[in-house]
């Protein structure tokens, strides 16, 4: 449960005025003391993230916020910071003090959420505190609201639920390799070990297929390069090879022709992302001009070596064959800039670490100004010249 990667939870954002009893609902959801609870309005400054199951729907990432009418220079902040959360969430919960309803200023948020295709569900927060005529009005205003008291536990018991129920609805069942390959068929995993690799473990987007080819009853094996020759030759059935980005042309000159082959960066982009729109961004490299900017996008933060396939070896790659006048911007994490218009390439990694709905948000950023966009994975198979051989698992789609 506390191992799973947060690109892997559905991320529920907490939005609403301040007081409105955000942070005491997800201190009820988790029946834990998460966010600090006040009278005063404004106790809740930067988003509070609580990693959580929510059984049996999964795992999930509720994100307290602060109030969105905060004030002040400082209170600009707070609320910005929590409209940031706008491109990070799955589903959303707008949380109404019964006796403080604002139509105005939820209809502004149900604008935002529109834009970002953000389901959500509205709570009627501090039921207790209300007389019988102002609850009856407000229930027949909002008839498909859920209306509780955070402080009694009966109704946090029946919100969980009803939250599981829209959560299921809303929600669908995301593979990586499951819809590609049918039951029984096998695959080999191609796992370098080099400088990069952390000791003792193999990297998340290797664990991530592992799991998701068990899932469907898919044969992994797994191997490194320097015995993918020897393994290849031993199978007797090998339905695709999947290998690190890194070392695709290597193992393109030992896996046959016959044999599908593509790379884990590649799976991501199609699972977190729209692989034909990575597809159609490699188009425009080789037309790109000598001073090109290009940001370079990374979800994961993580120390860099002159071995990082962010920093070094694309950037390397694209001067290789464009020219050295290329201008290179790079983001790590959440950091990621608002107008992107000014770029004549974005490069992003896979987005293991990222949800589907986060990718997507970028995606379209990046569409409404026509700015092209690829993956690291699409990009390194295009430096090696296989391109069409890593895509051809995918024709259909593309």
């Amino acid at each position: 449960m506390n191992t799973t990667p947060s690109g892997n939870r559905t991320h529920i954002g907490i939005f609403g005025k301040r007081n409105a009893g955000k942070s005491s609902l997800l201190n009820a959801i988790t029946e834990q003391k998460v966010s600090l609870v006040s009278d005063i309005g404004g106790t809740t400054t930067d988003p509070v993230k609580k990693a959580m199951e929510l059984l049996p729907y999964g795992p999930v990432l509720f994100i307290d916020t602060a109030g969105l009418d905060d004030v002040g220079v400082l209170g600009e902040l707070r609320k910005n910071r929590a409209k940031e959360m706008f491109t990070q969430i799955d589903f959303a919960l707008i949380v109404h003090d019964i006796n403080d309803i604002d139509k105005e200023f939820e209809s502004e948020l149900l604008r935002e959420f529109k834009r970002f295709s953000v389901s959500y569900m509205i709570v009627i927060n501090k039921l207790d505190s209300a007389d019988e005529e102002t609850k009856q009005q407000i229930q027949e205003t909002y008839p498909e609201a859920f209306f509780l008291s955070t402080s009694k536990r009966e109704d946090v018991l029946d919100f969980k639920k009803a939250l599981i129920d829209k959560l299921s609805k809303k929600m669908e069942e995301e593979t990586i390799i499951g819809d590609l390959l049918p039951y029984g068929s096998h695959v080999v995993l191609v796992v370098p070990i080099d400088s990069e690799a952390p000791k003792g473990r193999i990297i998340l987007p290797q664990v991530q297929l592992i799991r998701d080819a068990l899932d469907h009853g898919i044969i992994c094996h797994v191997v490194r390069d320097t015995e993918l020759s020897d393994t290849l030759e031993r199978l007797d059935k090998v339905d695709l090879v999947v290998t690190d980005s890194q070392a695709f042309q290597e193992v393109s000159k030992i896996v046959p022709e016959e044999i599908p082959l593509t790379s884990f960066s590649i799976l991501f982009a199609r699972q977190k992302g729209d692989l034909k729109t990575f597809y159609d961004g490699i188009k425009v490299i080789e037309s790109l001009p000598p001073d090109a900017r290009i940001l370079m996008a990374e979800i994961c933060t993580h120390n860099t070596s002159h071995e990082d396939i962010g920093r070094y070896k694309i950037p390397a790659l694209l001067k290789r064959n464009l020219g050295e006048s290329l201008r290179f911007e790079f983001f790590q994490g959440n950091e990621y800039p608002q107008d992107v218009s000014n770029y004549d390439l974005v490069v992003h990694c896979g987005g293991c670490m990222m949800t589907k709905k986060q990718m997507n948000n970028r995606l379209n950023l990046l569409n409404q100004v026509a700015v092209p966009v690829t993956n690291y994975g699409v990009l390194l198979a295009w430096g090696a010249r296989i391109l069409e051989r890593s895509m051809k698992p995918f024709k259909e789609e593309l």
